[in-house]
């Protein structure tokens, strides 16, 4: 069933979805905090002397671009208006939403921690800048595959896809970040390839989980 609009955040500390709200926050919250120890473990394998780079046939051909701009300062402005976006505008889609990003964060999480490589050669490092600083703190470019730049906003034009609009838009910036990551060649181009197959993997997976939240919002079903 489709519910209509108008919707407020208010509504959503009513008894009939208060429930739903705290384990949507639960959830994320254990999803950060398993991302962030993936992220530290990552880490410390890149460390290591015995961790090197593969070959990428695209990097290799590739120029090394300073693209910093897209990749932090454009990203976690987008993750802000995002957020802000869901809060006073579409706050029917928090729920689902929230519970989406914490079935990302886990994935991404179990990706990260599996198989280690070395930073390819060249690879554009983080400046000294405050949103170069929280982009460092929360490690976002320590873990490679697969790519959250790319995968983030796909699976969001997923859960927006009946939204015209917001699904360009959303794709668009998926395919900018793809492009910026390779160029900065912070990405390997197997973790940007493979990011939109996972991205549709964790939606479909979260419909399953969460069909309740899945309703709620009235998404058609992406095939």
């Amino acid at each position: 069933m489709r519910n209509k609009e108008p919707f407020t955040l208010n509504d959503l500390f009513k008894a009939d979805h208060i429930y739903s709200l705290v384990t949507s926050l639960v959830l994320l919250g254990f999803s950060l905090i398993a991302y962030h120890f993936a992220n530290e473990y990552a880490f410390d394998y890149l460390t290591r002397s015995t961790t090197t780079y593969v070959g990428d046939v695209l990097l290799d051909n590739l120029p090394v671009v300073n693209l910093n701009f897209i990749i932090i300062e454009t990203a976690l402005i987008t993750m802000l208006v995002a957020v802000i976006f869901l809060i006073f505008f579409r706050a029917r889609y928090i729920l689902f939403s929230f519970k989406a990003l914490a079935v990302f964060n886990i994935t991404r999480a179990l990706f990260i921690s599996l198989t280690h490589i070395g930073v390819y050669p060249g690879q554009i490092t983080p400046g000294a800048g405050l949103l170069d600083g929280i982009y460092s703190y929360f490690n976002f470019q320590t873990g490679f595959f697969f790519s959250a730049h790319t995968g983030l906003p796909f699976l969001f034009a997923l859960i927006f896809w009946k939204e015209k609009k917001l699904r360009y838009i959303l794709l668009s910036l998926s395919f900018i970040f793809a492009v910026g990551v390779l160029f900065a060649h912070v990405h390997y181009s197997i973790d940007v390839l493979a990011a939109p197959f996972m991205a549709y993997g964790i939606f479909k997976i979260a419909e399953y989980l969460f069909p309740h939240d899945f309703e709620f919002i009235g998404t058609k079903h992406v095939q």
